[in-house]
């Protein structure tokens, strides 16, 4: 399905490098967010980030094993 990533000579999964990525983009979003006042309007903000999280890993898992 997602295949493997040769990382000077050891194979990990593409969605565990993804999962890496993903939180880096997700903290990085989570915090631009928190900057601009969004948690004032959050209910649970541990439950935002995680479903921050998953949509973010969700974008980045399409964009990066679609099939040409």
């Amino acid at each position: 399905m997602f295949g493997e990533i040769n990382v000077y000579g050891l194979y990990m999964p593409t969605l565990l490098v993804l999962t890496f990525a993903a939180i880096v983009v997700a903290r990085l979003l989570g915090r631009a967010l928190a900057r601009a006042g969004l948690y004032r309007h959050v209910w649970h903000p541990p439950l935002f980030d995680l479903c921050l999280f998953v949509i973010v890993l969700a974008c980045l898992s399409f964009l990066f094993t679609r099939e040409f």
